[in-house]
């Protein structure tokens, strides 16, 4: 191997985080670990899209010209998931248009740690790429039930209230409780009786059509989630 002929006095730098050199290096016992971060490293100071992540293709294709044993993706995966373990990185699972899955990977921030919680829940989507890809699907986020609408926008529960709300949890659509809860809230309505009985009425008279309206009157507010209470109110879907 012939030495290297050194460095030019115009050239690239690959940016990388102090802390790497105190809080890191010195545990670092595993060389493909050590290179594979070291490459994702460079690969992100290449990105110009927001959040910058790397795929684990584009971290291979660069240990191809490693020199001796260049590691397989097996070999990467366990490298750069030992960095993922140890706090150094982000990992994202990715699925193509053909459900064939890929791994991309983020310095671990907080700005990068929302960004991947974003994509997972399908409130972000990845930047544009030749390969199209897609966050692979997650689990829905979850859906307030009746009693935790009661509580964020009325108040205090009372066993002869529980009981109503039982029985109305089980005879109506969650998503038709949800926005009976934010037409009340809407019309600073905010009792079970008025909730009750615009559940009674959509079951009677059907909710198709509603359009915002309640007997034929224009809603007082054009958004009557705009006053919903509570950490799940944006969950609450048209």
């Amino acid at each position: 191997m012939s030495p290297f002929s050194g460095f030019p006095n115009r050239m690239e730098y690959t940016p990388i985080p102090n802390l790497f050199f105190t809080a890191v290096l010195p545990h670092l016992d595993d060389p493909v670990e050590l290179r594979a971060v070291l490459v994702v490293f460079s690969l992100l100071a290449r990105q110009r899209h927001l959040p910058r992540m790397v795929r684990l293709a584009a971290v291979a294709a660069c240990a191809a010209g490693w020199h001796g044993h260049a590691p397989g993706r097996s070999d990467l995966l366990v490298a750069l998931r030992r960095a993922v373990a140890r706090g150094v990185l982000l990992e994202l699972a990715a699925q193509d248009r053909d459900g064939r899955e890929e791994y991309f990977y983020l310095l671990n921030t907080e700005r990068n740690r929302r960004a991947v919680t974003a994509l997972r829940e399908g409130r972000m989507a990845l930047a544009p790429s030749p390969e199209r890809w897609e966050p692979a699907p997650g689990p829905p986020p979850p859906q307030p039930n009746i009693f935790t609408l009661y509580q964020d926008n009325i108040g205090l529960i009372t066993p002869i209230i529980a009981d109503e709300l039982r029985d109305a949890e089980q005879r109506y659509p969650t998503e038709w409780i949800a926005e009976a809860f934010a037409e009340a809230v809407a019309r600073e309505k905010r009792y079970w009786r008025y909730i009750a009985r615009i559940l009674e009425r959509w079951a009677r008279e059907g909710k198709g059509g509603r359009a915002g309206t309640h007997g034929g009157h224009p809603a007082p507010h054009a958004d009557p989630r705009a006053s919903l209470r509570g950490p799940y109110a944006h969950l609450i879907k048209h």
